[in-house]
């Protein structure tokens, strides 16, 4: 004879599924000391789960979040000199793993001597030019970023140095040797910004494209309309680059977008070892976190589908009398399942108000060792939630097994039993 096969209907009448709800709501209630097992046994395998992927989750965020939010580990640095033209830097701005690009002219001519206009010091310190624009991740939105030749951004250290804040004004001196001639520029900049001490450790001035291509031309002999010099006048053609500064979109773009460049045979150097290791240091503490999690889970479906089990053949007269009332065997199913569910939202309930008394001690413990705001062990709601939604399946299917049960029960042997 064939095994009957469980169907649960997923409609059944109103009435029926009020009535059904009704009592395994009331008979949960009143079985309550085998109820509280239940939901004890399923609190007990869900903390330490719950306790297990917060220490993997805030330990693990502790070494990404720096990565993800310091941009330096998204930033693409080209090894040497290239050959960049304007149609190149418009189809990478185009990319979507492309966050930031700005051109570099060459790094002999991107130079410039800075003083504080009319200081009494005097002081003359060599800065780097680092060409910037809109978007720069290395600066926030209070920072106005520098454009047209008289705005600039100071390193922290040249601002040290120099003893300057925004507003300031700065004298930038040029030199050049031309037709056995030396040429002095003095050209004055405003201080719009001081960029933190991460976005550039050593004396630099953040500035437009326009400025860095200005003094490229001032030392290469050609005339500066800006500066005021003379010389020859650049060819109408557009110009090329010797390098750029770009950051990927984020730091999972930083492998494919550096191949793709030295797939263009365009040397460069990431930061990718690291986020490299951080990553694997993820990817395998998830695989361990998820063995232990099927093990535990696997082991109290099993543990609960045969109390169940157990516990429809207790009740197999009140399934039976059930039936000689109008119920069908496969609506009778949601009698295990209904009850299964309320020890699944107890049980994750529970675990989760041990889960945060736990987690509130770990991270009690650690505050010395971690920075403000930090903690070593969290979960974000979407996380608890995701965890509930696994605890009803789960509950669900250990159900199945008493539902299997149900199903197949001979309305006689019910009525039979005592």
């Amino acid at each position: 004879m064939k095994a009957p096969v469980l169907k649960i209907p997923l409609k059944i009448p109103p009435i029926q599924r009020k009535l059904l709800v009704g009592l395994a709501a009331r008979d949960y209630r009143h079985e309550w000391l085998m109820s509280s097992c239940f939901v004890l046994a399923l609190a007990a395998a869900l903390v330490p789960l719950l306790v297990l992927f917060g220490l993997k989750y805030g330990i693990i965020d502790n070494l990404l979040d720096p990565i993800r939010e310091d941009p330096r580990y998204r930033e693409i640095v080209p090894s040497g000199s290239g050959n960049f033209t304007p149609a190149w830097f418009a189809e990478m701005s185009q990319r979507p793993d492309v966050a930031f690009i700005v051109p570099k002219t060459r790094s002999i001519a991107a130079t410039i001597k800075t003083r504080i206009t009319d200081s009494d010091v005097g002081r003359i310190i060599d800065t780097e030019l680092i060409p910037t624009a809109a978007g720069d991740p290395l600066f926030d939105q209070s920072v106005t970023v520098p454009v047209g030749l008289d705005q600039v951004i100071v390193s922290a250290n040249a601002a040290a140095k120099l003893g300057v804040e925004v507003g300031a004004r700065l004298d930038g001196i040029l030199t050049r040797q031309l037709n056995d001639e030396q040429q002095t520029v003095i050209h004055g900049m405003t201080v719009t910004g001081v960029a933190s001490a991460g976005a550039f450790n050593r004396d630099g001035l953040f500035v437009s494209t326009d400025f860095l291509t200005a003094v490229e031309d001032f030392r290469d002999g050609r005339a500066v309309l800006a500066f005021g010099t003379e010389g020859a006048l650049r060819p109408d053609a557009s110009r090329d680059f010797a390098g750029f500064r770009l950051y990927a979109d984020s730091i999972n773009d930083v492998t494919q977008l550096s191949s793709d460049l030295l797939a263009q045979q365009i040397d460069v150097r990431t930061k990718s070892a690291d986020i490299d290791l951080v990553k694997a240091l993820d990817r395998n503490l998830s695989i361990v976190y998820w063995i232990i999690a099927i093990i535990v889970i696997s082991g109290f479906c099993l543990s609960f589908g045969t109390s169940l089990w157990a516990n429809v053949n207790r009740k197999a007269r009140e399934f039976s009398l059930l039936r000689l009332i109008g119920f069908s065997a496969q609506g009778i199913v949601w009698f295990p399942l209904i009850q299964a569910l309320l020890t699944g939202a107890l049980g994750w309930l529970l675990a989760c108000l041990v889960y945060f008394l736990i987690q509130f001690t770990l991270n009690g413990l650690f505050l010395d060792n971690i920075g403000a705001g930090q903690s070593v062990c969290r979960l974000h709601p979407g996380h608890l939630l995701m965890a509930l939604v696994l605890t009803l399946i789960a509950a669900m299917l250990a159900a199945a097994v008493g539902g299997v049960r149900v199903a197949r029960m001979e309305l006689s042997a019910g009525l039979k039993a005592a």
